[in-house]
């Protein structure tokens, strides 16, 4: 299928207003440029109960995370969903995700923890899923005082932070950490193999990631050859998928990640966990963040939330 018609007129409008491509630019330069456009898009934003931006302790030092909690709680612990955002393991940050994370938490009616993780390259792999995991390790331990539900706990996030909580949902299996229940897990980078046809497909044209975006991030990210065999770095590459948190995946048909995040739901059900995979025609990565200006984006937000507010209720 061709590009949809919105996401034709958006990359028009990003060409019109000198939207640089970012494997152009420095680190510095693609943060700057993502902050701002993130402040234009995003200048309507959804009403939650309330924001609270903390410090924890992290493995590196001080945390950033930003708390988000519903209008409409209960008498009840409410669920708690981590949040990592995307942006490459690069760029990206709390702000930049702060219409997404609002409306989780609304569409969800749960309380949406965000975290700000360190990036490279000044703090390359394996800073980043260190950091997920201890601010997801602090929630499950500071549930009570959080006034969250321990046993309702779930990991999400966008591209490179659909990475991050994959890796996550592993590492908290295997290294004693908290017993999730749910892995929402967008366009989610799965691999650094770049050998997929939707690299060849979509290596250019289709929007805000290209393939040399891709290895952009890569080289930013990643150290060495040897970092990207890690399955913490590429979770599709871990020798078992089996008893992990039931999945929600989500890709955009026009995206250079499609396939990978394709397979990493495939490779999911195989191990026997639960897995809702939706693909949305013609959208390109990116597209969930751009709701309500992409319908997709506003439907792609509605399934996901449907089927978290599913697996807390059960």
């Amino acid at each position: 299928m061709a590009l949809h018609p919105q996401i034709i007129d958006l990359i028009r409008r990003a060409e019109e207003a000198g939207v640089r491509a970012t494997s152009d630019m420095t680190p510095d330069e693609a943060r700057a440029q993502m902050e701002t456009l993130s402040k234009v898009r995003d200048k309507d934003r959804t009403e939650v109960g309330g924001v609270e931006d903390r410090m924890i302790a992290g493995p590196g030092g001080e945390l950033p995370i930003r708390i988000y909690r519903p209008s409409s709680t209960t008498a009840d612990p409410m669920p708690a969903l981590m949040f990592f955002h995307g942006g490459g393991h690069v760029i990206g940050s709390l702000d930049t995700h702060d219409l997404v994370a609002r409306n989780l938490c609304v569409g969800v009616n749960c309380v949406v923890i965000s975290v700000d993780y360190r990036m490279g390259p000044e703090d390359r792999f394996p800073a980043a899923p260190e950091d997920c995991f201890a601010a997801t390790c602090w929630g499950a331990d500071n549930a009570a005082a959080l006034g969250i539900d321990g046993s309702r706990i779930g990991v999400s996030g966008d591209s490179a932070g659909g990475n991050l909580a994959a890796v996550v949902a592993i590492m908290a299996r295997d290294s004693n950490g908290p017993e999730l229940c749910a892995q929402l897990l967008v366009y989610p980078v799965a691999d650094y193999a770049f050998d997929t046809a939707s690299y060849v497909t979509w290596a250019e044209g289709a929007g805000i990631l290209t393939a040399s975006g891709m290895a952009w991030f890569r080289d930013h990210y990643l150290s060495n050859e040897s970092d990207r065999a890690d399955w913490r770095a590429a979770p599709i590459r871990a020798a078992d998928l089996s008893n992990l948190p039931p999945a929600i995946v989500i890709t955009a048909e026009c995206d250079v990640l499609h396939d990978e995040g394709a397979a990493y739901a495939l490779a999911l059900e195989a191990a026997g966990v639960s897995v809702v995979y939706r693909d949305y025609p013609g959208m390109m990565h990116g597209f969930f963040s751009f709701a309500p200006v992409i319908d997709d984006g506003a439907a792609a937000q509605e399934f996901a939330s449907v089927h978290l507010r599913k697996i807390f209720a059960a």
